[in-house]
């Protein structure tokens, strides 16, 4: 009986020591297996850590190649708008400088007066005298393609000169052959009263018959301007006319013929070329203003690719939070195979730490 029991024991003694060798030998499979596990997903981290690196270094570069072409661009549109810019206002200030330049020249022509009884011997010379001299103040004020001389319309009707001003003015008609014979006489100091007054009478009637030749011939409705200019080539003219003939300057008015001498020609050419540089300076803001709106363009463009790349740059910052807390958990969860301390049902990696 002892001896069946002492058996039995040593049977149990062999059972449980050839389950602990069984124990042990599981136990070093387990951690050598374990061991394999934890380095080969080191070394897949490792290979995706350095992967990802590569990945984000390759977008880094090329964002700021980008951001780089996009910013020359942007600058090169700069550039050019500002060249235009400046070609622009360096034009107007050239032709500011030809202005002031041609008022000085004007005011010096002005001073020097002639007596018209030494120059104006016949009607041809007076009619010679009003053109170059109405010639001299136009080639000096106006640019070179804004008037005409001698310019004929499609009717057939001769001008002495034309200025091409903007609409709604159009082609203004100046006329220079003045009749002088009168006044010559109305100003000889050896006549008597009555030829004085016979002498106011003809010259009263000459400018009249002057003023509605000018209003018939070069007021031409739709290709003329609505008046034309009669060019008077003496101050003392156009002040006699003034001083002691108003219903002259009145009957003027109403046909629409505007007197003028050099002085006051030089005031209508000014405004004249005042109008035109005005009119011209329209021009070049309606093309500056499409070059801002086309720059405009380009900065929204630019804001619009701007937003997109900070939008991708955003994800990939997100993307390498999430490959992180992906990393983080597969380290806790071999941690935990590690030391046995496991659930029955396994955690997924994408949710949430906590």
């Amino acid at each position: 009986m002892q001896a069946r029991m002492d058996a039995g024991i040593r049977e149990r003694s062999d059972q449980m020591e050839r389950v602990e060798q069984i124990m042990r030998g599981l136990e070093k499979e387990l951690r050598e297996d374990v061991d394999k596990v934890r380095q080969r997903v080191d070394e897949s981290l490792e290979r995706s850590g350095r992967q990802l690196g590569e990945r984000f270094k390759d977008l880094v570069e090329t964002n700021e190649r980008r951001l780089g072409e996009i910013s020359g661009r942007v600058e090169e549109r700069l550039d050019k708008g500002f060249e235009k810019t400046t070609s622009v206002f360096s034009e107007v200030q050239k032709r500011l400088a030809l202005i002031d330049k041609a008022q000085e020249e004007m005011a010096a022509l002005s001073g020097n007066v002639v007596s018209l009884k030494e120059i104006l011997a016949d009607k041809r010379s007076r009619g010679a005298f009003g053109e170059v001299q109405l010639s001299g103040l136009i080639t000096n004020v106006m640019p070179p393609n804004t008037f005409a001389e001698q310019y004929t319309f499609p009717s057939g009707v001769r001008a002495d000169c034309v200025l091409f001003l903007p609409e709604p003015t159009g082609k203004l008609c100046i006329d220079s052959k003045f009749p002088l014979e009168s006044y010559q006489r109305l100003s000889n100091p050896d006549i008597s009263e009555p030829e004085r007054k016979q002498a106011e009478q003809q010259f009263r009637q000459d400018i009249k018959k002057h003023i509605k030749d000018i209003a018939e011939k070069y007021i031409i409705s739709g290709a003329t301007a609505d008046g034309a200019v009669m060019f008077i080539p003496a101050e003392a003219v156009f002040a006699e006319i003034h001083a002691r003939f108003p219903d002259l300057v009145e009957t003027a008015q109403q046909a629409r013929v505007w007197l003028t001498s050099p002085t006051t020609m030089m005031a209508v050419l000014t405004t004249s070329r005042a109008v035109l540089k005005d009119a011209a300076t329209r021009k070049q803001v309606h093309i500056i203003q499409d070059h801002l709106v086309a720059l405009s363009k380009d900065f929204e463009r630019f804001q619009s690719r701007m937003g997109n790349l900070a939008k991708h740059i955003d994800q990939a910052n997100r993307d390498v939070e999430e490959v992180h807390t992906s990393a983080r958990k597969i380290s806790s969860r071999f941690e935990k195979i590690e030391k046995v301390e496991l659930h029955q049902e396994p955690e997924l990696l994408d949710e949430p730490e906590g």
